[in-house]
Protein backbone atom coordinates (compact mmCIF):
# COMPACT_ATOMS: atom_id res chain seq x y z
CA UNK A 1 0.00 0.00 0.00
CA UNK A 2 1.68 3.27 -1.08
CA UNK A 3 2.01 6.09 1.39
CA UNK A 4 -0.07 9.23 0.98
CA UNK A 5 3.01 11.01 -0.41
CA UNK A 6 3.42 8.31 -3.04
CA UNK A 7 -0.28 8.49 -3.85
CA UNK A 8 -0.06 12.25 -4.34
CA UNK A 9 3.01 11.88 -6.56
CA UNK A 10 1.28 9.25 -8.72
CA UNK A 11 -1.83 11.40 -8.99
CA UNK A 12 0.22 14.44 -10.02
CA UNK A 13 2.06 12.37 -12.62
CA UNK A 14 -1.27 11.18 -14.01
CA UNK A 15 -2.59 14.73 -14.24
CA UNK A 16 0.62 15.80 -15.99
CA UNK A 17 0.20 13.09 -18.64
CA UNK A 18 -3.45 13.85 -19.40
CA UNK A 19 -3.89 15.91 -22.53
CA UNK A 20 -6.91 17.27 -24.35
CA UNK A 21 -7.75 15.48 -27.59
CA UNK A 22 -10.26 16.92 -30.03
CA UNK A 23 -12.05 15.15 -32.87
CA UNK A 24 -11.57 16.47 -36.38
CA UNK A 25 -13.37 16.12 -39.69
CA UNK A 26 -11.89 16.90 -43.09
CA UNK A 27 -14.28 17.52 -45.98
CA UNK A 28 -12.49 16.98 -49.27
CA UNK A 29 -9.78 14.53 -48.34
CA UNK A 30 -8.45 13.64 -51.79
CA UNK A 31 -7.16 17.05 -52.90
CA UNK A 32 -3.65 18.29 -52.24
CA UNK A 33 -4.65 20.49 -49.29
CA UNK A 34 -6.87 17.73 -47.89
CA UNK A 35 -4.14 15.09 -47.84
CA UNK A 36 -1.65 17.69 -46.55
CA UNK A 37 -4.03 18.44 -43.69
CA UNK A 38 -4.26 14.75 -42.92
CA UNK A 39 -0.47 14.36 -42.99
CA UNK A 40 -0.08 17.16 -40.46
CA UNK A 41 -2.99 16.17 -38.22
CA UNK A 42 -1.97 12.51 -37.96
CA UNK A 43 1.11 13.58 -36.03
CA UNK A 44 -0.68 16.22 -33.95
CA UNK A 45 -0.62 15.31 -30.23
CA UNK A 46 -4.10 16.75 -29.55
CA UNK A 47 -6.05 15.48 -32.54
CA UNK A 48 -8.01 12.42 -33.57
CA UNK A 49 -9.15 12.54 -37.20
CA UNK A 50 -12.62 11.05 -37.10
CA UNK A 51 -14.18 11.84 -40.49
CA UNK A 52 -12.59 12.15 -43.93
CA UNK A 53 -14.96 12.70 -46.82
CA UNK A 54 -14.70 12.34 -50.58
CA UNK A 55 -17.39 12.69 -53.22
CA UNK A 56 -15.77 10.07 -55.46
CA UNK A 57 -13.78 7.72 -53.20
CA UNK A 58 -16.22 6.84 -50.39
CA UNK A 59 -15.42 3.44 -48.94
CA UNK A 60 -11.80 3.37 -50.13
CA UNK A 61 -9.03 3.26 -47.54
CA UNK A 62 -6.93 6.39 -47.48
CA UNK A 63 -3.65 4.49 -47.71
CA UNK A 64 -4.82 2.79 -50.90
CA UNK A 65 -4.81 6.20 -52.60
CA UNK A 66 -1.93 7.79 -50.70
CA UNK A 67 0.73 5.18 -50.02
CA UNK A 68 2.79 7.67 -47.98
CA UNK A 69 0.20 7.20 -45.22
CA UNK A 70 0.54 3.42 -45.03
CA UNK A 71 1.08 2.44 -41.40
CA UNK A 72 -0.10 5.82 -40.15
CA UNK A 73 -3.88 5.54 -40.49
CA UNK A 74 -6.61 2.99 -41.16
CA UNK A 75 -9.15 5.67 -42.09
CA UNK A 76 -11.44 5.22 -45.07
CA UNK A 77 -13.10 7.96 -47.09
CA UNK A 78 -16.81 8.48 -46.50
CA UNK A 79 -19.65 10.45 -48.00
CA UNK A 80 -20.37 13.89 -46.57
CA UNK A 81 -22.81 13.17 -43.75
CA UNK A 82 -23.64 16.29 -41.79
CA UNK A 83 -24.63 14.42 -38.61
CA UNK A 84 -21.23 12.72 -38.53
CA UNK A 85 -19.49 16.08 -38.98
CA UNK A 86 -21.55 17.59 -36.15
CA UNK A 87 -19.95 15.06 -33.78
CA UNK A 88 -16.55 16.64 -34.47
CA UNK A 89 -15.05 19.50 -32.51
CA UNK A 90 -13.79 21.15 -35.69
CA UNK A 91 -14.29 20.55 -39.40
CA UNK A 92 -11.86 21.63 -42.11
CA UNK A 93 -13.24 22.25 -45.59
CA UNK A 94 -10.56 21.47 -48.18
CA UNK A 95 -13.12 21.83 -50.93
CA UNK A 96 -13.88 24.03 -53.93
CA UNK A 97 -15.28 27.49 -53.27
CA UNK A 98 -18.95 27.49 -52.30
CA UNK A 99 -19.11 24.26 -50.28
CA UNK A 100 -18.36 25.35 -46.70
CA UNK A 101 -20.90 28.16 -46.67
CA UNK A 102 -23.74 25.69 -47.20
CA UNK A 103 -22.85 23.73 -44.05
CA UNK A 104 -21.38 26.33 -41.69
CA UNK A 105 -24.69 27.36 -40.08
CA UNK A 106 -25.72 23.83 -39.16
CA UNK A 107 -22.27 22.90 -37.90
CA UNK A 108 -21.76 25.98 -35.75
CA UNK A 109 -25.28 25.60 -34.31
CA UNK A 110 -24.18 22.15 -33.13
CA UNK A 111 -21.06 23.60 -31.49
CA UNK A 112 -18.65 22.48 -34.21
CA UNK A 113 -16.05 25.01 -35.31
CA UNK A 114 -15.31 25.51 -39.02
CA UNK A 115 -12.07 26.29 -40.84
CA UNK A 116 -12.50 26.84 -44.57
CA UNK A 117 -9.48 26.60 -46.86
CA UNK A 118 -11.46 27.95 -49.82
CA UNK A 119 -12.72 31.51 -50.30
CA UNK A 120 -16.16 31.35 -48.65
CA UNK A 121 -15.07 33.33 -45.56
CA UNK A 122 -12.13 35.36 -46.85
CA UNK A 123 -13.86 38.41 -48.28
CA UNK A 124 -16.21 40.49 -46.15
CA UNK A 125 -17.25 42.48 -49.21
CA UNK A 126 -20.15 40.46 -50.65
CA UNK A 127 -20.15 42.33 -53.95
CA UNK A 128 -16.50 41.49 -54.49
CA UNK A 129 -17.07 37.87 -53.49
CA UNK A 130 -19.91 37.48 -55.96
CA UNK A 131 -17.99 39.27 -58.71
CA UNK A 132 -14.84 37.15 -58.45
CA UNK A 133 -16.33 33.77 -57.54
CA UNK A 134 -19.66 33.95 -59.35
CA UNK A 135 -21.56 32.75 -56.28
CA UNK A 136 -24.27 34.18 -54.05
CA UNK A 137 -23.15 33.82 -50.47
CA UNK A 138 -25.33 31.32 -48.58
CA UNK A 139 -24.74 32.67 -45.06
CA UNK A 140 -23.74 36.35 -45.04
CA UNK A 141 -24.51 36.65 -41.32
CA UNK A 142 -21.95 33.94 -40.52
CA UNK A 143 -19.48 35.56 -42.92
CA UNK A 144 -19.82 38.81 -40.98
CA UNK A 145 -19.04 37.02 -37.72
CA UNK A 146 -16.19 34.94 -39.16
CA UNK A 147 -12.50 35.75 -38.68
CA UNK A 148 -9.84 36.03 -41.37
CA UNK A 149 -7.27 33.44 -40.40
CA UNK A 150 -3.87 35.02 -40.84
CA UNK A 151 -2.50 33.72 -37.56
CA UNK A 152 0.32 36.20 -36.99
CA UNK A 153 -1.88 39.26 -37.48
CA UNK A 154 -5.30 38.14 -36.17
CA UNK A 155 -4.26 35.84 -33.34
CA UNK A 156 -6.58 37.15 -30.60
CA UNK A 157 -9.66 37.18 -32.83
CA UNK A 158 -8.92 33.66 -34.10
CA UNK A 159 -8.83 32.38 -30.52
CA UNK A 160 -12.48 33.39 -30.10
CA UNK A 161 -13.70 32.41 -33.57
CA UNK A 162 -16.32 29.84 -34.50
CA UNK A 163 -15.64 30.16 -38.24
CA UNK A 164 -12.26 30.98 -39.77
CA UNK A 165 -11.56 31.76 -43.40
CA UNK A 166 -8.05 30.54 -44.18
CA UNK A 167 -6.14 33.10 -46.29
CA UNK A 168 -5.13 32.42 -49.84
CA UNK A 169 -1.53 31.39 -50.45
CA UNK A 170 -0.44 34.49 -52.39
CA UNK A 171 -2.17 36.89 -49.95
CA UNK A 172 -0.31 35.26 -47.05
CA UNK A 173 3.07 36.15 -48.56
CA UNK A 174 1.96 39.69 -49.41
CA UNK A 175 0.46 40.51 -46.02
CA UNK A 176 3.35 39.17 -43.97
CA UNK A 177 5.77 40.78 -46.40
CA UNK A 178 4.18 44.22 -46.01
CA UNK A 179 2.72 44.22 -42.48
CA UNK A 180 5.71 45.83 -40.70
CA UNK A 181 5.55 48.79 -43.12
CA UNK A 182 1.80 49.18 -42.66
CA UNK A 183 1.50 48.75 -38.89
CA UNK A 184 4.22 51.22 -37.98
CA UNK A 185 3.33 54.51 -36.29
CA UNK A 186 2.80 55.86 -39.78
CA UNK A 187 2.56 54.02 -43.09
CA UNK A 188 6.06 53.65 -44.52
CA UNK A 189 5.28 52.91 -48.16
CA UNK A 190 3.41 54.57 -50.99
CA UNK A 191 0.36 52.35 -51.61
CA UNK A 192 0.11 53.19 -55.28
CA UNK A 193 3.65 51.90 -55.86
CA UNK A 194 3.09 48.28 -54.78
CA UNK A 195 3.99 45.68 -57.41
CA UNK A 196 3.67 41.99 -56.51
CA UNK A 197 5.47 39.57 -58.83
CA UNK A 198 4.52 36.14 -57.48
CA UNK A 199 5.39 32.59 -58.54
CA UNK A 200 3.80 29.31 -57.47
CA UNK A 201 4.31 25.61 -58.04
CA UNK A 202 1.62 23.74 -59.98
CA UNK A 203 0.06 22.19 -56.86
CA UNK A 204 -1.50 25.60 -56.23
CA UNK A 205 -4.01 24.80 -58.98
CA UNK A 206 -5.30 21.78 -57.06
CA UNK A 207 -5.42 18.07 -57.80
CA UNK A 208 -7.55 17.93 -60.90
CA UNK A 209 -7.21 16.82 -64.48
CA UNK A 210 -6.78 19.73 -66.89
CA UNK A 211 -4.74 20.30 -70.02
CA UNK A 212 -2.88 23.25 -68.56
CA UNK A 213 -1.61 21.18 -65.64
CA UNK A 214 -0.18 18.14 -67.45
CA UNK A 215 3.57 17.53 -67.42
CA UNK A 216 4.27 18.37 -71.06
CA UNK A 217 2.52 21.75 -70.66
CA UNK A 218 4.50 22.75 -67.55
CA UNK A 219 7.93 21.15 -67.73
CA UNK A 220 10.55 23.50 -69.23
CA UNK A 221 7.97 26.26 -69.14
CA UNK A 222 7.34 29.43 -67.18
CA UNK A 223 4.32 31.66 -67.65
CA UNK A 224 2.22 34.41 -66.14
CA UNK A 225 -1.51 33.89 -65.77
CA UNK A 226 -4.59 35.92 -64.79
CA UNK A 227 -2.64 39.07 -65.60
CA UNK A 228 -5.80 41.12 -66.11
CA UNK A 229 -7.20 40.10 -62.74
CA UNK A 230 -6.80 37.29 -60.20
CA UNK A 231 -9.21 36.25 -57.44
CA UNK A 232 -6.58 36.94 -54.83
CA UNK A 233 -6.34 40.61 -55.85
CA UNK A 234 -9.47 41.76 -53.95
CA UNK A 235 -8.44 39.62 -50.97
CA UNK A 236 -5.03 41.30 -50.90
CA UNK A 237 -6.60 44.77 -51.15
CA UNK A 238 -9.14 44.12 -48.38
CA UNK A 239 -6.49 42.56 -46.14
CA UNK A 240 -4.04 45.44 -46.58
CA UNK A 241 -6.83 47.89 -45.78
CA UNK A 242 -7.56 46.00 -42.57
CA UNK A 243 -3.89 45.90 -41.60
CA UNK A 244 -3.27 49.58 -42.24
CA UNK A 245 -6.69 50.99 -41.35
CA UNK A 246 -6.69 52.86 -44.66
CA UNK A 247 -9.46 52.36 -47.21
CA UNK A 248 -9.37 52.94 -50.94
CA UNK A 249 -5.61 53.42 -51.24
CA UNK A 250 -4.57 49.92 -52.36
CA UNK A 251 -7.02 49.48 -55.23
CA UNK A 252 -4.38 50.09 -57.88
CA UNK A 253 -1.65 47.78 -56.66
CA UNK A 254 -0.30 45.46 -59.35
CA UNK A 255 -0.42 41.70 -58.75
CA UNK A 256 0.80 39.24 -61.38
CA UNK A 257 0.98 35.51 -60.54
CA UNK A 258 3.20 33.08 -62.43
CA UNK A 259 3.29 29.30 -62.76
CA UNK A 260 6.70 27.67 -62.42
CA UNK A 261 7.58 24.03 -63.23
CA UNK A 262 7.83 22.71 -59.69
CA UNK A 263 5.31 20.86 -57.55
CA UNK A 264 5.19 22.99 -54.42
CA UNK A 265 6.64 26.28 -53.32
CA UNK A 266 5.90 29.98 -53.66
CA UNK A 267 8.09 33.05 -53.99
CA UNK A 268 6.66 36.56 -54.03
CA UNK A 269 8.83 39.52 -54.99
CA UNK A 270 7.24 42.74 -53.75
CA UNK A 271 8.43 46.14 -54.98
CA UNK A 272 7.52 49.29 -53.03
CA UNK A 273 8.44 52.95 -52.94
CA UNK A 274 9.16 54.13 -49.41
CA UNK A 275 8.03 57.35 -47.76
CA UNK A 276 10.45 60.03 -46.61
CA UNK A 277 10.08 58.76 -43.03
CA UNK A 278 11.03 55.22 -44.05
CA UNK A 279 14.14 56.44 -45.84
CA UNK A 280 15.66 57.29 -42.46
CA UNK A 281 14.77 54.00 -40.76
CA UNK A 282 16.62 50.72 -40.32
CA UNK A 283 14.00 48.51 -41.96
CA UNK A 284 15.96 45.34 -41.28
CA UNK A 285 15.69 46.07 -37.56
CA UNK A 286 12.01 46.99 -37.97
CA UNK A 287 11.18 43.62 -39.55
CA UNK A 288 13.34 41.66 -37.14
CA UNK A 289 11.64 43.25 -34.14
CA UNK A 290 8.14 42.94 -35.65
CA UNK A 291 8.49 39.16 -36.10
CA UNK A 292 10.82 38.50 -33.15
CA UNK A 293 8.29 36.27 -31.37
CA UNK A 294 6.80 34.57 -34.41
CA UNK A 295 7.74 30.89 -34.65
CA UNK A 296 6.84 30.57 -38.32
CA UNK A 297 8.21 33.82 -39.77
CA UNK A 298 11.95 34.00 -40.38
CA UNK A 299 13.44 37.40 -41.18
CA UNK A 300 16.68 36.56 -42.93
CA UNK A 301 19.80 38.74 -43.00
CA UNK A 302 19.60 41.74 -45.32
CA UNK A 303 20.16 41.01 -49.02
CA UNK A 304 19.52 37.28 -48.59
CA UNK A 305 17.63 35.22 -51.14
CA UNK A 306 15.10 32.85 -49.54
CA UNK A 307 14.66 29.65 -51.54
CA UNK A 308 11.45 27.70 -51.90
CA UNK A 309 13.24 24.43 -51.16
CA UNK A 310 14.24 25.76 -47.72
CA UNK A 311 10.56 25.73 -46.67
CA UNK A 312 9.38 22.66 -48.59
CA UNK A 313 7.06 20.67 -46.33
CA UNK A 314 7.41 23.14 -43.44
CA UNK A 315 5.02 25.73 -41.97
CA UNK A 316 7.70 28.36 -42.38
CA UNK A 317 7.73 31.67 -44.22
CA UNK A 318 11.01 33.42 -44.91
CA UNK A 319 11.42 37.13 -45.64
CA UNK A 320 14.44 39.03 -46.96
CA UNK A 321 14.83 42.74 -47.64
CA UNK A 322 16.83 44.41 -50.42
CA UNK A 323 17.07 48.19 -50.22
CA UNK A 324 18.28 49.06 -53.70
CA UNK A 325 17.86 52.84 -53.28
CA UNK A 326 17.09 55.01 -50.23
CA UNK A 327 13.40 54.99 -51.14
CA UNK A 328 13.05 51.72 -53.02
CA UNK A 329 12.63 48.37 -51.28
CA UNK A 330 12.37 44.84 -52.63
CA UNK A 331 10.81 42.28 -50.29
CA UNK A 332 11.32 38.58 -51.02
CA UNK A 333 8.92 36.12 -49.38
CA UNK A 334 9.10 32.33 -49.70
CA UNK A 335 6.75 29.65 -48.37
CA UNK A 336 5.38 26.22 -49.16
CA UNK A 337 2.04 27.00 -50.79
CA UNK A 338 0.47 23.78 -49.43
CA UNK A 339 1.69 24.24 -45.84
CA UNK A 340 2.05 27.83 -44.60
CA UNK A 341 0.01 28.85 -47.64
CA UNK A 342 -2.85 26.44 -46.87
CA UNK A 343 -2.97 23.33 -44.64
CA UNK A 344 -0.27 24.32 -42.16
CA UNK A 345 -1.79 27.71 -41.53
CA UNK A 346 -5.18 26.03 -41.09
CA UNK A 347 -3.69 23.80 -38.38
CA UNK A 348 -2.04 26.86 -36.83
CA UNK A 349 -5.48 28.49 -36.68
CA UNK A 350 -6.98 25.35 -35.13
CA UNK A 351 -4.28 25.42 -32.45
CA UNK A 352 -5.24 28.98 -31.58
CA UNK A 353 -8.98 28.20 -31.54
CA UNK A 354 -8.49 25.35 -29.05
CA UNK A 355 -5.73 26.94 -26.96
CA UNK A 356 -3.10 24.39 -27.98
CA UNK A 357 0.56 25.25 -28.43
CA UNK A 358 0.60 27.20 -31.69
CA UNK A 359 3.31 24.99 -33.16
CA UNK A 360 1.66 21.69 -32.17
CA UNK A 361 1.91 19.29 -35.11
CA UNK A 362 3.85 21.88 -37.11
CA UNK A 363 7.45 21.41 -36.02
CA UNK A 364 8.58 19.91 -39.32
CA UNK A 365 11.78 21.23 -40.90
CA UNK A 366 12.06 22.10 -44.59
CA UNK A 367 13.37 19.33 -46.84
CA UNK A 368 16.77 19.67 -48.53
CA UNK A 369 17.85 18.92 -51.16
Amino acid sequence: MPTSCHTTALFNAYIFEVRIVITVGIVGGTGYTGVELLRLLLRHPNVQVQVLTSRTEAGKRVDEMFSSLRGHTDLAFSDLEINALKQCDVVFFATPHGVAMHHAAELTAAGTKVIDLAADFRLQNLAQFEKWYGLTHACPEILQASVYGLSELNREKIKQAKVVGNPGCYPTTVQLGLAPLLKSAEILLKPESIIIDAKSGVSGAGRKASLGMIYSENADNFKAYAVSGHRHHPEIVEALENISGLNGVFDHLIFVPHLVPMIRGMLSTIYVDLTDAAAELDLQALYTQFYANETFVDVMPANSSPETRSVRGANQLRIALHRIQPKKLIILVAQDNLVKGAAGQAVQNMNLMFNFAEDAGLQGIGLLP
